[in-house]
């Protein structure tokens, strides 16, 4: 019977935790893709962000579902949005093409990140109100990562652009409503 209640107890603390977890994978994903850029390895990069875009669109659904949504974890789950959708994107098209415009590259690849974190601290501290306000940077994130496929296509300032309008719309005060 001890057995079976320590079980049961375990269980439900897991439980807990699902939503958590996949933020942390969510983490480890985007952790993995700028270890990757650090190497080279710029298209395993891009896949180490999708993936992680792919995980936290399941975190705060499973949080909603299971009904364990939490202050923690929407705190955790922005800390995370910012290495994986603010610095791995950022990253990856600095080294890819941006390091070609010295300072300028350097300075609009940190606005990028700047404005994302922004956008995250600006989210966790107002009301969710079925909108977002500005672009939200999983989006943005996304946008700039398969941006990356494009390189070879376009001229190199043109994702300099990118990232300043990618940018200023994470800041915006525009809504989108929550799909």
């Amino acid at each position: 019977m001890f057995l079976l209640e320590r079980f049961d107890h375990n269980i439900k603390k897991l439980k807990a935790q699902t939503a958590n977890i996949l933020t942390m994978v969510n983490l480890s994903l985007g952790v993995l893709g700028v270890l990757f850029i650090l190497k080279g390895e710029l298209h395993t990069s891009l896949l180490m962000i999708f993936l992680a875009a792919f995980f936290d669109r399941f975190d705060g659904m499973i949080a909603r579902k299971l009904q364990i949504e939490s202050e923690f974890g929407k705190q955790l789950d922005s800390l995370c949005d910012l290495i994986s959708f603010g610095i791995a994107p950022a990253l990856l098209l600095y080294q890819a093409v941006v390091f070609n415009y010295g300072a300028a590259g350097v300075w609009f690849t940190i606005i990028y990140i700047l404005c994302g974190a922004i956008r995250l601290a600006r989210f966790n501290v107002t009301e969710f109100t079925g909108s977002f306000v500005g672009l939200p940077i999983t989006a943005s994130g996304c946008i700039l990562t398969v941006s990356y496929l494009a390189i070879q296509h376009l001229p190199g300032f043109i994702f300099m652009f990118l990232l300043l309008i990618l940018s200023f719309l994470m800041i915006s005060t525009f809504q989108i409503k929550k799909m």
